[in-house]
């Protein structure tokens, strides 16, 4: 069984608009108080009823809040108890060591509610329109840009800065089958965003950086606005457009790009980064200030808009198998006699060993040895004496 995701963009009118902030406002407050509920009265509601508070027993007392309460009443019973189930399951994750602990949702931060696939219905009217029936809310047009495939499953609107959106779940898709063999080594860099061992190159669209500026500018008009004015409330949000924009664009290249690798290769073999780890600030403290912080900044914008951990989760989801390998020495060692030595790699795109006077390029020949410690896992590479003595200096 497949499944699969559809995102639109929703052109909501006036009370439309409106009705959807009710209906993410009191799937909120429902949120919020069950939370409130399960963390400081569980003791009590467990004295007094002899119950545990869990996903039967507080949709129990939602049943009964939505008799006393006209504006909880009024927006549809399945948001609601969709949000109890999902409030169920982040405890799940809690407990099991998976997430942390639930928080408050706040309002222009967490404004969504959900739907059971079966309420909904979906009609196109045109090549480039589309609407869906919402129960309560009624018909919702959206830029229906491709097709919906398989059976309706559940739907989610939710609020972005670029407008309200809607993504509709399917299963039993019609998806073309990844593929289940052959392995592909990837090194993941800055430059050259993905390199494959068998040299196919993977470049960010050229939008983002288009965008990107564009965000700069914002933001430094952004910074001579008065806090709390109406000026600096639009430049606010016209930062908050271009990033999300940007995150859009990044997120929809890099699942082009490893569903093309997972159809075409049944293992993807990466190095085991800790990206959290490398885009740390190197700022410091007042005693202990760091060094090159302007350097480093800069270097973790740029890890950081590839988007190196996105790329890893979407591999392990969508490939057949992931391995992943030790990453020392990957772009200093000779893929083609397995020597190490610091000084192969001339520059950023070059290398050229120094022990055979093998050359390729860098991100290439890095990534042939991802390859290569992904087959063979216990074959640790051969580092030379000058490579040892820029480790461990005298």
């Amino acid at each position: 069984m497949s499944f699969r995701g559809f995102t639109y963009m929703l052109k909501p009118d006036a009370l439309q608009e409106e009705a959807f902030l009710q209906f993410a406002g009191v799937c909120r407050l429902v949120w919020n108080l069950a939370l409130e509920q399960r963390r400081d009265h569980w003791r009590t509601y467990q004295a007094r009823t002899g119950d545990n508070l869990n996903y039967v027993t507080q949709a129990r007392e939602l049943t009964a809040l939505r008799r006393e309460v006209d504006f909880i009443r009024a927006v549809s019973q399945t948001t609601q108890q969709y949000a109890l189930k999902a409030l169920d399951e982040a405890y799940r994750r809690f407990f099991k060591s998976l997430g942390g602990y639930p928080q408050p949702k706040k309002k222009g931060v967490n404004d969504a509610f959900t739907f059971n696939g079966r309420e909904i219905a979906v009609e196109r009217l045109n090549n480039r329109w589309g609407r869906v029936r919402l129960p309560k809310i009624g018909w919702v047009k959206f830029r229906m840009t491709r097709n919906l495939s398989g059976k309706l499953t559940e739907a989610t609107v939710s609020l972005t800065p670029l407008g309200w959106q809607i993504s509709i779940g399917c299963k039993d898709c019609d998806i073309r089958d990844f593929a289940t063999e052959g392995a592909v080594g990837i090194d993941r860099g800055v430059s050259v965003p993905l390199m494959l061992s068998d040299g196919t190159v993977y470049m960010l669209p050229e939008r983002l950086d288009v965008i990107e500026r564009r965000a700069r500018k914002a933001q430094r008009i952004l910074a001579r606005r008065k806090r709390g004015s109406n000026r600096h409330a639009l430049a606010r949000k016209r930062v908050a457009a271009l990033k999300a924009k940007a995150a859009r664009i990044r997120k929809h290249w890099a699942h082009e790009t490893t569903t093309d690798i997972c159809r075409n290769h049944g293992t993807a073999v990466i190095e085991r980064l800790r990206t959290r780890d490398m885009t740390a600030s190197a700022a410091g403290t007042v005693e202990e200030p760091g060094r090159n912080v302007a350097q480093k900044r800069g270097l973790n914008r740029a890890i950081l808009n590839v988007g190196w951990h996105q790329i890893e989760t979407m591999l392990f989801y969508k490939a057949h198998r992931v391995v992943k390998v030790d990453p020392r020495f990957t772009s200093q060692t000779c893929s083609c006699r397995g020597a190490v030595d610091s000084r192969s790699r001339k520059n950023q795109a070059s290398f050229v060993c120094t022990t055979c006077g093998f050359h390729a390029n860098a991100d290439h020949n890095a990534a042939l040895n991802i390859l290569y410690r992904g087959n063979t896992p216990v074959v640790e590479p051969q580092v030379t004496a000058a490579s040892k003595r820029k480790l461990h200096p005298v």
